[in-house]
């Protein structure tokens, strides 16, 4: 597959750490890219697939979550032949500036921050929890939408509704986020995988409603860890792209652009292990998902 931004008889309105965004009117093309970034920088080698496994998985859980929120995908075969399979074709809409990420084990920035503090975006945790341990509920707590090259800033509930400038409304954020993360967590859970924690974005569309938008719960927006491995105290195997983070923390870069570029044993590692998040979660090989959207 070529890169998105090639995609000719398209405008190109916005290109992300992952994605394109083109302009169709009324809707918009998002279309994933295979690019892989770490600590908000983007690797010049690309993860074959990645891009397909994304849209494949935020399909998935789009079809089964609109019960509890409405969603943004208008069509994922609507779109040109050349991005079948990583795009899909959605409702514009106007997004809140703050990322919504719930968690439901302490581990990432959120076990750092409880190292230092013993709270999480303002949030008080029960003193000696271990890293990997299971929070008692899953806590909300919101983030800055970085720019590329930025990192994401974690802030308290007061200081992301500042930013929102509605109260009422980022209320109404931490409780589909939470809804949603329960959701996704107990069918993760029976396919054998745990779901760490995860990030969503919300906007409104042009009823006003809330709807979410983006990706949704896919190994770059989330931590996945098998289940049979769990063993809380320590760090765990994963899904994600937190394989990649590992090698590129080990790897002497300082983490400022330009990101390294990633050995073939790095980037099969990371291919396999997408791959495998998508057929856990969905019970189905990659390849249908590429059939059913037209791809193949």
């Amino acid at each position: 597959m070529s890169d998105a931004a090639t995609l000719e008889g398209h405008t190109l309105l916005a290109s992300g750490k992952v994605r394109e965004i083109y302009d169709e009117g009324e809707r918009l093309l998002m279309v994933a890219s295979d690019r892989i970034s770490t600590y908000d920088v983007i690797h010049p080698t690309p993860i074959p697939g990645k891009g397909a496994v994304l849209t494949g998985i935020s399909a998935f859980w789009f079809d089964r979550t609109d019960h509890i929120c409405p969603n943004h995908v208008v069509s994922y075969t609507d779109v040109s032949d050349e991005v079948r399979g990583r795009a899909m074709l959605v409702e514009r809409l106007e997004m809140f500036p703050v990322e919504c990420v719930v968690r439901g084990y302490i581990t990432g920035s959120g076990w750092k921050d409880y190292q230092a503090t013993g709270a999480v975006c303002g949030i008080e945790l029960p003193a000696g929890l271990r890293e990997s341990d299971r929070l008692p509920e899953p806590i909300f707590t919101p983030a800055t939408k970085a720019d590329i090259g930025d990192h994401d800033e974690n802030v308290d509930f007061d200081r992301a509704a500042e930013i929102l400038g509605d109260r009422a409304a980022l209320q109404e954020l931490r409780r589909l986020s939470i809804e949603l993360y329960s959701f996704a967590s107990d069918h993760a859970r029976e396919r054998g995988i745990i779901l760490a924690d995860t990030k969503f974005e919300f906007g409104r569309d042009r009823d006003g409603r809330i709807v979410v938008g983006d990706e949704v719960l896919t190994p770059d927006s989330s931590r996945f860890w098998p289940a049979d491995g769990y063993e809380p105290g320590r760090p765990q195997p994963s899904f994600d792209k937190q394989y990649v983070r590992d090698w590129a923390s080990s790897s002497g870069w300082d983490k400022t652009p330009p990101a390294p570029a990633l050995p073939d044993e790095v980037v099969e590692g990371t291919r396999r292990r997408y791959e495998e998040a998508y057929e856990r979660i969905t019970g189905e090989p990659l390849s249908q998902w590429l059939e059913r959207s037209g791809a193949r």
